[in-house]
């Protein structure tokens, strides 16, 4: 990974943070991205004290605003004209139903819709490098997911599993859709299923609600080391760069339930995501 420039979402804590260390310390240039500015220079000085690398950056974006992101996109260009590797890690679990500034339903507007148009915003770049890969972090709880199309913002019978489960099944999509639309290309796309992973995620940074149940499930949780590693594994094996449109887990191609292989749905959802996002 010497040299090779790396951008992560969801740097600041967690598998984001995990992953940016060892891609550091493996010769990597990584930028952190992060939506805290605060949150994302701790996390910065902390990838620079465990890598021992100094070639390590901090870019502002919020997932959750399509502005912000297209922001990052023309910050990224202005500096870099190669993309070797993006991995769409950030995500989020809302318990109660919540849209994004721009109207989403926010597991679907963050998890999906965010990754979405920053990944073919970053295209151009990443069709520069020698052979650019796209990864993107999903989750097992796709199995129970169902896109919704006639209830996007789940107005309608919201609950926290409903919603994350769907912007989970989404990544799926995206990444089978994105794969066929890059053949023939430099670039590959796959994503996978960290593991149960003992992270922040869907505990209230506001009020703490969350942690009680965190502190309990910890020692049946995989540490954010262990749940990065197949991220890692995507990021930087050669074996893998002809490899595109499959879901790993635990650094092996897994097979996928009926729903996530639907490739009508796939496109169906590809084309609403770009009138949602504007491209």
């Amino acid at each position: 990974m010497h040299d090779k420039i790396v951008l992560v979402t969801g740097a600041n804590s967690g598998m984001g943070l995990s992953t940016s260390v060892e891609l550091a310390r493996r010769g990597a240039h990584v930028i952190m991205v992060c939506r805290n500015a605060e949150r994302g220079r701790k996390a910065m000085e902390e990838t620079i004290r465990q890598s021992g690398s100094k070639r390590i950056e901090l870019m502002l974006c919020d997932l959750g605003d399509l502005g912000s992101i297209r922001r990052l996109a023309v910050e990224f260009e202005a500096k870099y004209p190669i993309l070797d590797v993006l991995i769409n890690n950030a995500g989020v679990v809302s318990l109660k139903r919540q849209l994004t500034v721009d109207g989403f339903e926010m597991q679907l507007g963050v998890n999906h819709l965010g990754h979405f148009l920053l990944t073919n915003l970053l295209l151009g770049p990443l069709q520069a490098a020698k052979q650019g890969r796209v990864v993107n972090v999903s989750s097992g709880v796709y199995k129970v997911g169902k896109i919704h199309f006639e209830d996007l913002t789940l107005e309608r019978g919201y609950n926290v599993a409903k919603g994350y489960a769907r912007s989970k099944l989404a990544n799926i999509l995206f990444t089978k859709q994105l794969a066929v639309r890059l053949k023939g290309t430099n670039v590959t796309a796959n994503c996978l299923h960290p593991g149960a992973v003992g992270t922040s995620l869907g505990v209230d940074r506001q009020t703490g609600f969350g942690k009680s149940v965190h502190r309990l499930l910890r020692p049946f949780f995989l540490t954010p080391e262990q749940g990065a590693e197949t991220g890692i594994y995507l990021a930087t094996a050669s074996e893998l760069s002809e490899v595109s449109g499959e879901y790993y887990y635990k650094k092996e191609i897994q097979p996928l339930k009926p729903r996530a292989m639907n490739m009508q749905e796939a496109e169906k959802l590809w084309i609403w995501s770009e009138q949602q996002v504007g491209l």
